[in-house]
């Protein structure tokens, strides 16, 4: 029999969340940084510095911060896990009966239901449990790791335009060519992430780029009204 397969957007939640979350923070952080040390009138080799300073620094951070939050998700489905298994061990007739009336609730008759819970039950209880009652499947459990060296690497990646800008570009044209590049960029990552989710297009742009412009435009005002030569 021929299986049919279906394409649904939701599967790409997770991952797609902090992608662009890590790239987004990276483009913008950095090349408000730029920016405002720029308008400071510092020189290249400080905005380089500190550019390649926000880089590693956010990079670190917002790996830490993924893994820490990851891991307390990790957990809590290790407790909810290790808690359920006791209870298999302890009352398995009550639990396959919790079983039958989830499975009730979603529209089974309740013999169908009974028969579907005994035969879950029998073919893997934990997995049952975990898949039904909790939502925890293999594709959902946290990854501290993972989250952690994605969101590293999507900051980094995003922060590295601004920073090459700053490499290439003389002192007089990196305050507008950064703010311009990472504008540019902010806006096709905010339609990537749009056209990946099944979003407008134009919205998604339109979203990522004001919140942009707004940071590098306060960070390049506060740049040049604090700033001093360096």
């Amino acid at each position: 029999m021929k299986l049919h397969r279906e394409f649904h957007r939701v599967d790409r939640v997770g991952w797609l969340r902090a992608s662009v979350l890590g790239a987004n923070d990276g483009l913008i952080s950095t090349g408000s940084l730029i920016v405002g040390m720029a308008a400071a009138q510092a020189s290249s080799t400080t905005v380089v510095l500190a550019g390649a300073a926000g880089l590693v620094g956010g990079a670190l951070s917002m790996a830490a911060g993924e893994y820490v939050s990851v891991s307390s998700q990790a957990d809590s489905e290790s407790a909810d896990l290790a808690r359920e298994r006791l209870e298999l061990h302890n009352a398995p007739e009550a639990e396959q009966r919790e079983l039958e009336g989830i499975y009730v609730s979603r529209g089974l008759s309740r013999e169908l239901a009974a028969q579907v819970a005994v035969q879950l039950t029998a073919h893997d209880a934990l997995a049952a449990h975990a898949r039904d009652e909790l939502g925890i499947t293999d594709l959902t459990r946290a990854q501290p790791v993972l989250a952690a060296l994605a969101s590293a690497g999507a900051f980094a990646t995003g922060a590295l335009p601004p920073l090459l800008l700053a490499l290439l570009l003389p002192q007089s044209l990196l305050t507008v060519c950064v703010f311009a590049a990472s504008l540019l960029l902010l806006c096709a990552l905010g339609a990537v992430a749009a056209r990946l989710g099944g979003a407008n297009l134009l919205h998604g742009a339109l979203r990522v780029g004001f919140w942009g412009v707004i940071a590098m435009a306060v960070t390049g005002v506060a740049g040049r009204l604090f700033g001093v030569a360096l």
